[in-house]
């Protein structure tokens, strides 16, 4: 019997009907007036499937996005969600091996069409002496990004408002709405109304948020940077619009390039927080994305010294330049620390986020795989030598040459939901209770619970009981005893992608104010037996071949799954627990590029990688 097969009996088995209660939470009522299909019985799963899609992908609409060549519409990217291609900026096809689940098309509300409709030629907007060259910008890649500069620059400078047109932001605006209700299909396929709040720091650090419509309707206009930089005002806007019926989500992403300030112990004004700020936070901001082609957001070496797993996918620079990023308030996992930090010594926790992965994608599109990757932004990183993989055309003396501001950026990533149907409201409830995951870029399934009374994971009913006596990921539960919680973590692989090599435990507590984390391994492929000291598998064996990118072959799993308890409970501490599935080595994109031009690796940048899944985590309060 083949891998694939017997790894989709295994998962018909983990997913068999039973009846669940729902979870259902503040604000998650309202009905969609676009949703008018019914969906059969059949194709409701009490227990919850897994499905996949990207909620950050930008369009034609986004300033950044049609400069770099992106001028594929709202529709074309949809259209791409369902399995249809896109043209490149550069002359080739862009598309899935298959479709995804759900999507969002999340423009920047900062100068929302304002760019396209300067280009456009004949408008007042064309006239502005910041429109020059937006109608021509022709091939050459340096003239793009100077009339970006350019356009940056007057932006910063507080200039914009004179710019912004409220008809075309309004019409971009509608369009987006309008394509969103077009393609949504219930039971098929998602599309979600989104858009990016582009805000920032002082210093133009990154605190950009994904903001996530439940139903087909919304707002007159987004909010956006020109209203306010300051995130409580973006989410105050969405607790007014909650309050006249319209319910949405906030996703912060990509915060390790925020320069710290993602996380940060005090507010967009300086000011200590406090319990209003979390309330606040957390009824917004229930999500983090965890990866993107930016980086990945988990941690980071300095901050997590002994996980050799820290380094994947970390961008070390601010974008654009060679500063290095501040590591302190940046990344998910010190976050989710400083957060039960806060609730042992002060009872409250702004950062109990869920996770997922996204895009950002600017071509309309995600952003391919490893082996095929379409690169981020358009014409400036279309090509091998442009995105910094391959040498740049030079001499015999200087031919290790590279154009290096793409070449840290991933093929990544993707965002799982464990969800009752294909619908906004199931696939929207998942994300606001926090049953969701992030991949690299697979399709890899991760699913955790916690509780007392769990079942062994190869009981037949597994779901059923693990659902009934504890809770999914997402969840809190409170110590009773000093009896530890029994976990149940697993992990099936992406049938596209490499096997599996081993599934891990990462723990968080707060032990007389002090904060600590931990790895531990808890399955491993290969039936080899995870060291009870170091708390690791042995090494299985998978390699690559960097010649060809051909992997080891008969080593790895498709699923793996345990019931495990920490050896090191204590009922009286503050703590979460979150899986981390790990693939075993393939190829990273800058090496599959120097592998099809015949030439070796960059020796400056990982050859291979370990594409990974993260669950949202389970917190456990004493009582």
């Amino acid at each position: 019997m083949s891998k694939i097969l017997l790894s989709i009996i295994i998962l018909v088995i983990f997913e068999s009907c039973s009846d669940v209660d729902s979870q259902m939470q503040e604000g998650m009522e309202t009905s969609d007036p676009i949703a008018d299909r019914k969906i059969s019985d059949a194709e409701y799963n009490l227990q919850r499937s897994a499905y996949f899609g990207d909620v950050h992908v930008h369009s034609m609409y986004s300033y950044d996005a049609f400069i770099f060549g992106g001028i594929a519409s709202p529709d074309e990217a949809y259209e791409f969600a369902k399995g249809g291609s896109v043209r490149h900026p550069a002359g080739f096809d862009m598309q899935l091996d298959f479709p995804m689940d759900f999507y969002a098309v999340s423009d920047h509300a900062y100068y929302l069409g304002i760019i396209r409709e300067m280009a456009s030629g004949d408008s007042v907007l064309s006239q502005h002496p910041v429109a020059e060259g937006l109608d021509n910008l022709g091939e050459d890649v340096n003239f793009r990004r100077s009339v970006f500069r350019r356009f940056a620059e007057f932006a910063s400078a507080g200039n914009g408002s004179e710019i912004m047109d409220n008809t075309v932001v309004k019409n971009a605006w509608d369009d987006i709405v309008d394509s969103a209700n077009r393609h949504n299909d219930p039971g098929r396929f998602t599309a979600f109304i989104a858009y990016e709040y582009t805000g920032t720091g002082p210093e133009e650090e990154v605190l950009h948020r994904n903001v996530i419509f439940r139903d087909g309707v919304a707002p007159e206009f987004p909010f956006s940077r020109i209203d306010s930089d300051d995130p409580q005002d973006l989410w105050s806007w969405m607790d007014s619009n909650r309050a006249n019926g319209i319910e949405s989500l906030a996703i912060p992403h990509n915060s390790n390039v925020s320069d710290g300030l993602m996380f940060a112990l005090t507010d967009y004004a300086g000011r200590p927080l406090d319990s209003a700020y979390a309330s606040q936070r957390l009824r917004n901001e229930p999500l983090v994305e965890i990866t993107q082609v930016k980086g990945t957001s988990e941690t980071n070496p300095v901050l997590s010294p002994n996980d050799e797993l820290a380094g994947f996918e970390i961008l070390p620079f601010k974008i654009g330049g060679n500063i290095p990023i501040k590591a302190e308030g940046s990344y998910v996992r010190k976050a989710l620390l400083d957060g039960i930090t806060l609730e042992a010594e002060k009872g409250f926790n702004p950062f109990k986020f869920g996770v997922i992965g996204s895009s950002d994608n600017h071509n309309a599109t995600a952003v391919g795989d490893e082996d095929d990757f379409y690169g981020v932004s358009g014409l400036l990183d279309s090509d091998g030598q442009k995105r910094g993989s391959l040498p740049l055309n030079s001499t015999e003396n200087n031919s290790n040459v590279y154009f290096d501001r793409y070449a840290r950026f991933g093929a990544a990533g993707l965002a799982g939901v464990w969800a009752e149907e294909n619908t906004r409201e199931s696939i929207y409830d998942a994300m606001r209770r926090k049953e969701t995951f992030g991949t690299s870029g697979p399709r890899l399934k991760v699913r955790f619970f916690a509780g007392y009374d769990l079942p062994l994971v190869d009981d037949d009913e597994v779901i059923a009981k693990s659902y009934r006596n504890g809770v999914p990921m997402g969840g809190n539960l409170i110590a009773e005893d000093t009896q530890p919680f029994t976990f149940i973590a697993w992990a099936a692989k992406d049938p596209n992608s490499a096997p599996l090599q081993r599934l891990q435990i990462v723990k968080g507590w707060v032990d007389a104010g002090e904060a600590h984390e931990r790895v531990y391994d808890v399955a491993c492929a290969d039936g080899l037996e995870v060291d009870s000291l170091t708390h690791r598998c042995p090494g299985n064996g998978a390699n690559v071949d960097l010649t060809d990118c051909s992997v080891s072959s008969g080593v790895g799993a498709a699923e793996l799954k345990t019931n495990w308890e920490d050896p090191e409970y204590d009922s009286t501490q503050h703590a979460f627990y979150y899986v981390r599935a790990i693939e075993n080595p393939t190829c990273r994109w800058s090496t599959w590029d120097a592998v099809r031009a015949g030439i070796s690796p960059r020796e400056d940048i990982p050859a291979t990688i370990q594409e990974r899944g993260w669950s949202s985590p389970i917190w456990i309060n004493p009582k």
